[in-house]
């Protein structure tokens, strides 16, 4: 299956199950791909996982932003967590339903983890000091200075961030605004990913 069918299959699957449980808000699922799919994406024009990576996706909800990165990075193992369990059984079930042989689902909050992860991901969640309170022991730094500079958290997030990463006082933290990727999109216009580096 080519990766555009994949990801169109991924869709449909939530659409299904959103009837049956609320995954995403009904006013999203019209524009599914868009709010959703490419929003999920957008880590993915910001930092290219390497083969062999570990990435936690922390509050994953439905499978998001970890299954479309997964598609997106089959070399990459993802661990997506979220502390509802009809979620993680919905994650599961789509993993196995698009043979996703790179992901595992965890019924967890993310500060009872034990694992560790070269990269975090997530999306609207938490505050970004309370999110960073959860994961900042959870990173295998690499010895490689490249690699470890682009290693940390990858938070999806909207509004006015520059309050929130003042409030959080984390250092080196950078914004990679979503209008500069899809200007003629209004949906990103306040939307960026936020970058934390892992070592602080």
């Amino acid at each position: 299956m080519e990766q555009s069918e994949k990801y169109a299959h991924l869709a449909a699957l939530l659409r299904e199950w959103n009837q049956k449980i609320n995954l995403i808000s009904r006013q999203d699922v019209a524009d599914l791909e868009t709010r959703h799919l490419r929003h999920s994406l957008a880590i993915a024009e910001v930092v290219q996982f390497e083969a062999g990576a570990r990435v936690l996706d922390v509050g994953t909800g439905g499978g998001l932003p970890g299954l479309p990165l997964a598609l997106r990075f089959p070399e990459v193992e993802f661990h997506l967590v979220d502390s509802i369990g009809k979620k993680i059984r919905v994650v599961e079930a789509i993993v196995q339903e698009l043979g996703l042989v790179n992901v595992t689902a965890e019924q967890a909050r993310a500060e009872t983890l034990t694992g560790r992860y070269e990269y975090v991901v997530s999306r609207a969640v938490a505050p970004l000091g309370e999110l960073w309170g959860w994961i900042s022991g959870r990173f295998a730094v690499s010895r490689n200075p490249e690699v470890a500079a682009q290693q940390g958290l990858y938070a999806l997030k909207g509004g006015d961030l520059a309050e929130e990463i003042a409030a959080s006082r984390l250092r080196g933290v950078q914004l990679k605004p979503l209008a500069d990727l899809w200007p003629e999109e209004e949906f990103f216009a306040t939307k960026g990913v936020v970058f934390v580096p892992a070592r602080q």
